[in-house]
């Protein structure tokens, strides 16, 4: 039942952590984009800010789950 249970942990630590990095390159992306635009419009904006949240709320899930790239590799 443990190594069940663990080996579940881990699929979902992965999964979360495969997550994180492709939230952060469409928040680098998306960042990139808007600082080169002469006039932004607000929708780039607004979704620039809910990536952003997304990332941060997943890095904060992540610190409170203690996972590390270190640790999965």
């Amino acid at each position: 039942m443990r190594k069940r249970k663990r080996r579940q942990h881990r699929i979902v630590d992965e999964d979360l952590l495969q997550t994180i990095f492709a939230k952060e390159s469409e928040w680098q992306n998306l960042r990139h984009i808007v600082d080169r635009s002469l006039d932004p419009l607000t929708e780039a904006r607004d979704r620039l800010k809910l990536t952003e949240a997304v990332y941060m709320f997943l890095l904060k899930e992540a610190k409170h789950r203690k996972i590390t790239v270190l640790r999965l590799d």
